[in-house]
């Protein structure tokens, strides 16, 4: 059986302390048709002494300044032969077997994406803590609007064809926390949900640390995340939802963007309103009654479905409630 090749790309700073298992468990992996990269920032600890103990067995690796995680990446999507892709962050490791499963995946489904899951846990070693298992990558079956709209990626076990992330380009470099979100998002609207397997699979373990951003920088995540679809409203002049955005949430201007695919105008509509419904919920979990009630006049309920438009009714009539008392 030949095997498809997977190009497997590590971003590194700092992670002297990680990385070492992360390597392993790539190669580990005995994988037969494996191209493995590793991108060090010019790290100040001990990353590349570590690193080019393994240098025999990778395909490339360096360790020189640049100009953060997405920049890292890049490099390696453009160098990648592999006709699957994906990246593993230098805190994080696979499970024995994670390679084959995703190969035997996407030769059975034919297939430009496939999910698996993952463990997310605390500590090192014998004192590793298991916090929970993921769901897997979002996907809402015939609802390409509410997938985009409420686009959440398990990044590291979400793995993509070459010619799909070609179609739809590099990482955007704007984007330092959220630019597997970004690149989600973009796929979904240029091949929308045909295209993709899940696996039950928990393939992946991803690490809680202090200093991991998801942990440390969560805010900019938020930013990150409301400016993505203030660039989407803006692209698909729905110039009023922009303007609601801008209005009650912290965005970051820049985010503009370009070459997406032309979608119907009700689609585009489905998909804002469908994140704005997501925000509602976050806000009246938060208590912040007052956002969640103002977020929730603004949306257009006629365009959702009858099972969310008892989301809505929901949370409209629990917030009042908990506003009440």
């Amino acid at each position: 059986m030949q095997y498809p090749k997977i190009t497997i790309i590590t971003p590194s700073y700092n992670q002297a302390h990680f990385i070492e298992q992360t390597i392993d468990s790539v190669l580990s992996q005995n994988y037969p048709n494996l191209e493995y990269f590793i991108f060090d920032g010019a790290s100040k600890d001990n990353s590349a002494k570590i690193i080019a103990q393994y240098a025999p067995h990778l395909a490339y690796w360096e360790s020189v300044p640049d100009e953060g995680q997405t920049h890292a990446i890049n490099k390696g999507l453009a160098r990648a032969t592999g006709t699957i892709l994906n990246w593993l962050n230098s805190d994080d490791y696979y499970e024995p077997d994670a390679l084959f499963k995703i190969a035997d995946a996407f030769l059975t489904h034919k297939t430009q994406v496939v999910c698996a899951k993952s463990r997310i846990f605390r500590g090192v070693g014998k004192d590793e803590v298991t916090l929970y298992h993921s769901t897997g990558t979002d996907i809402y079956p015939k609802n390409l609007p509410k997938t985009v709209g409420w686009a959440r990626i398990d990044q590291p076990e979400t793995f993509f064809t070459r010619e799909a992330i070609e179609r739809v380009g590099a990482l955007d470099k704007r984007f330092r926390y959220l630019m597997d979100r970004d690149l989600w998002v973009k796929y979904l609207l240029h091949f929308g949900l045909e295209s993709i397997a899940q696996i039950e699979d928990v393939i992946v373990n991803f690490r809680h640390h202090d200093d991991s951003k998801t942990i440390s920088q969560s805010d900019f995540f938020t930013v990150e995340r409301h400016s993505l679809f203030w660039g989407l409203a803006v692209f698909y002049d729905c110039e009023e939802i922009a303007n609601f955005i801008t209005a009650n949430f912290e965005i970051d201007t820049k985010f503009t963007i370009q070459n997406l695919p032309a979608l119907q105008p009700k689609i585009a509509h489905q998909i804002l309103h469908y994140y704005l419904l997501l925000n509602a919920e976050e806000a009246y979990v938060k208590r912040a009654h007052a956002k969640a009630k103002e977020i929730l006049k603004f949306i257009d309920k006629t365009c959702l479905p009858p099972e969310d438009k008892k989301l809505y009714q929901k949370i409209k009539f629990r917030n009042q409630l908990r506003a009440w008392f």
